[in-house]
């Protein structure tokens, strides 16, 4: 069924349709809507013999979805930036026991200084938390994806994070496909967990491990997470053949057959990055695009054969390892070794920047002229920076950094270099 739908009700609905036991909400934004959209069908009667429990906080919120899954619930939640943050501890321990928890993450930026706009700096926080992170590139894909989450969710009896960038994606108006709830049913079959606490066979999880098994254990989520490497594409053609639809996999390859250059990349900026590349191809340039969907595991092998002829290689990423580089970047790095091709590092959108065609022209450019140094900060105002640092250096009592560069811009923003 066809429908204007705002993002965040899209990815509801999709949830609603996969026909959840348990809903824990706390609001944080970008990703209230969401859990405002499950509440109202559940209200309604669209989605029924769900539980809606609102909570104190996030670290509520996957609490009570960690005691839900252990008891046998098909369960759902969301959560974006400092949310994600604030239930850390829950998302470890929501791996380690296995459960098959579906939560979708409105990607947005970690403060401080305080930002609500979109980049990925929180759930590349938790990236080796043993979920399974799943990114979308569209809002279909993100309505999409998070049937697929669930089916792949309890196949494998591991959580997993459907990541959308926060009010790029979750509060943009489409036309989006939704399906019936009869074809859901055909893909995604009744929940049956492969544990579950009963009292009438009483058993502990989550018990001490010493270091006689630890190891062992870990190991065994490492395990699962490379199975996720080969149960990934074949929901994603499962879902293809019932739907028409190629949403979801490891990732999505635009014009690589024949690219020198190639541009990696994840989530809503994919598009702009296909539109450039369009656009430089019309002058010659031969460019491609891969986007990634899963982060986590990451299809390593995969990766390196879609980049096999490329020349060059451009990561480009909303999110930044302070100290480092490029969090992406790293994993492309390892994709790669011993494979003769120069990987870029940009670093972009953070804080919610736009990413704009111009400056991604001018970025390639200065690729194809190899004059990029690594990393690079795409549009970064070199001029306020360096008067921060002299401010710095220069006066013992410099003042706050954040509100020193915001008196700096003014009414202005950071003009591009």
């Amino acid at each position: 069924m066809l429908k204007q739908i705002e993002g965040s009700r899209a990815v509801a609905e999709a949830v609603g349709l996969s026909r959840p036991e348990v809903i824990c909400a706390y609001p944080i934004s970008p990703q209230t809507h969401i859990v405002e959209g499950c509440a109202e069908l559940i209200r309604s009667g669209a989605i029924r013999n769900c539980e809606f429990i609102n909570v104190e906080s996030e670290f509520a919120a996957l609490s009570v979805a960690i005691g839900a899954a252990a008891a046998g619930a098909r369960t759902y939640t969301a959560t974006a930036s400092q949310g994600l943050l604030f239930m850390a501890e829950a998302v470890y321990n929501a791996a380690g026991l296995g459960l098959p928890i579906v939560m979708t993450i409105g990607n947005r930026a970690i403060g401080a200084p305080i930002n609500i706009w979109n980049d990925h700096s929180d759930s590349m926080s938790m990236r080796d938390a043993g979920w399974i992170q799943l990114h979308a590139e569209t809002n279909q894909e993100a309505a999409d994806l998070h049937i697929q989450a669930f089916k792949l969710a309890e196949r494998l009896s591991t959580p997993v994070m459907v990541c959308m960038d926060g009010f790029i994606l979750t509060h943009a108006y489409e036309r989006l496909a939704l399906p019936e709830q009869a074809e859901v049913d055909a893909f995604l079959p009744p929940f049956e967990p492969r544990q579950s606490l009963d009292p009438a066979d009483p058993y502990t999880i989550g018990a001490m491990v010493g270091p006689e098994a630890f190891m062992e254990v870990r190991y065994l989520a490492h395990d699962k997470q490379l199975q996720a490497l080969g149960v990934i594409p074949e929901i994603q053609q499962e879902f293809k053949e019932r739907f028409g639809r190629d949403s979801g996999g490891l990732f999505h390859s635009y014009k690589v057959e024949d690219a020198e250059t190639v541009v990696v990349t994840l989530g809503s900026v994919a598009g702009t990055v296909k539109d450039t590349v369009d656009a430089l191809r019309e002058e010659g340039a031969k460019m491609g695009v891969v986007s990634l969907c899963s982060y986590r595991p990451f299809p390593l092998d995969q990766l390196r054969y879609a980049l096999r002829g490329a020349r060059k290689v451009v990561v480009l990423e909303k999110s930044l390892a302070v100290g480092f580089g490029g969090v992406v970047a790293s994993d492309v790095r390892m994709a790669l070794q011993g494979v003769d091709c120069h990987v870029h590092t940009v670093i972009a959108g953070l804080g919610g920047r736009p990413i704009t065609r111009e400056s991604l022209v001018r970025m390639f450019g200065r690729v194809e002229r190899d004059e990029l140094k690594d990393p690079h900060f795409l549009d970064l105002d070199l001029d306020v920076v360096r008067r921060e640092i002299d401010r710095q250096r220069d006066q013992i009592t410099a003042g706050p950094i954040a509100e020193n560069i915001l008196r700096e811009l003014g009414p202005g923003v950071a003009k591009a270099v």
